[in-house]
């Protein structure tokens, strides 16, 4: 297949049902773009050669253009020297070179008509790929976020998240033990020498609020 047949295949392909078939449409979209940048350097190289075989073929034609004046120049010398068998024999040569310059421009033309061509072919090509990698981005975007949720889920609803909060459970129960411990053993501990002089103090106090008590009532009795 040529350059540009296959360059005219490419812009006329519809990525979007290729990424719909395709089993990883990242993959694809990668083959795609590598396709098409591979296509874009080919034909680029091929108008360079074709724009240098113009170049060359027209350098061409203007030395035949140069010769065929130099043969009428000698068919006019041929002839103003009465050699009319020379001017014949000069303007056969010019007439080849005229031919040949003739094909050469035909060819010239039919290169320009390619060159065209080529330089439609290549704006397409490059719109298909700016495409290609806008929908690249896409892919790659929506991949990344989908892989990302796909994984907070299983890490959600996975063992080692309930093993965890299993644990954090436990922990906790073994916590509120040691609180509940730890608050038991402040209301039946042992009291201190403090506390209890404290505690004969207070005794003290009741045993004098309850005499004055007897007293008052022995008094309104």
């Amino acid at each position: 297949m040529s350059i540009f047949s296959r360059t005219r295949d490419i812009v006329a392909a519809n990525f979007a049902d290729l990424l719909d078939k395709a089993e990883d449409p990242a993959k694809m979209i990668r083959m795609i773009i590598l396709e098409m940048e591979e296509t874009l350097v080919e034909v680029r190289a091929s108008a360079a050669r074709t724009i240098a075989d113009q170049k060359e073929m027209r350098r061409h034609i203007a030395k035949l253009d140069a010769l065929g004046e130099s043969w009428t120049e000698k068919a006019e010398l041929a002839l103003s020297k009465d050699r009319e068998d020379l001017a014949k024999a000069a303007l056969i040569e010019k007439r080849k070179a005229a031919d040949m310059a003739e094909q050469l421009r035909a060819e010239v033309a039919v290169l320009d008509d390619a060159l065209r061509a080529s330089e439609e072919d290549i704006a397409k090509l490059q719109k298909k790929l700016g495409d290609a990698r806008s929908k690249q981005n896409s892919i790659n975007t929506r991949l990344e976020s989908a892989n990302n949720r796909a994984r907070l889920r299983e890490m959600w609803n996975g063992p080692k998240t309930h093993e965890a909060f299993g644990r954090f459970d436990t922990l906790e129960r073994q916590v509120d033990h040691a609180e509940g411990r730890a608050e038991a053993m402040g209301l039946t501990g042992p009291k201190s020498l403090e506390d209890e002089i404290a505690d004969l103090r207070a005794g003290d106090q009741v045993e004098a609020d309850l005499a004055a008590l007897k007293a008052r009532m022995k008094k309104e009795g």
